[in-house]
């Protein structure tokens, strides 16, 4: 149905099928989901009707989701915690969540990334071993997320052989 504006307007049951079809796509945030039902020309009282319809059918999973971008994140895109944990924190996830999430990375596993990126990019700044080639790699791994005391670590430990 289109109203004055041509601006569609989708009912309950269209815009239920919508979010589910939606959220079984791929995991997705209570944010995201709000975000993408107010976008429908839906009302508040519709929009947080479907979102408890959504978590109650198992649609919608705030941890698993929090689990499925932090699992994305570092292994795809080798992201550090404090950009994985922005991230979240932008798509609204709570603090007690984020924290389950992060569990699932070992730490062996995260410092073995954090120098696999430092050597990577050492290598395409052609191994030198000045203060300015360092402080590029100190800032290319900051951008991916990583703590700065682990990328001293790292560089210290390396010793960019």
């Amino acid at each position: 149905m289109l109203n004055k504006k041509n601006i569609k307007v989708y009912s309950y049951t269209e815009a239920k099928n919508k979010a589910e079809t939606y959220c079984a796509y791929q995991e997705r945030s209570q944010q995201e989901v709000r975000d993408k039902l107010y976008k429908l020309n839906l009302h508040t009282s519709q929009v947080e009707e479907l979102i408890a319809y959504l978590i109650e059918n198992n649609f919608l999973n705030e941890s698993r989701f929090a689990n499925a971008y932090v699992s994305g994140k570092f292994r795809i895109k080798k992201w550090g915690r404090k950009k994985i944990k922005q991230g979240l924190k932008l798509k609204g996830i709570p603090e007690t969540i984020i924290k389950k999430a992060f569990a699932q990375i070992v730490e062996e596993d995260y410092l073995e990334v954090l120098q696999e990126l430092i050597k990577k990019k050492h290598a395409e700044l052609g191994f030198k071993k000045d203060v300015h080639t360092k402080n590029k790699l100190y800032n290319y791994a900051f951008s991916k997320g990583y703590e700065s005391n682990l990328i001293f670590l790292t560089l210290n430990n390396n010793e960019l052989d």
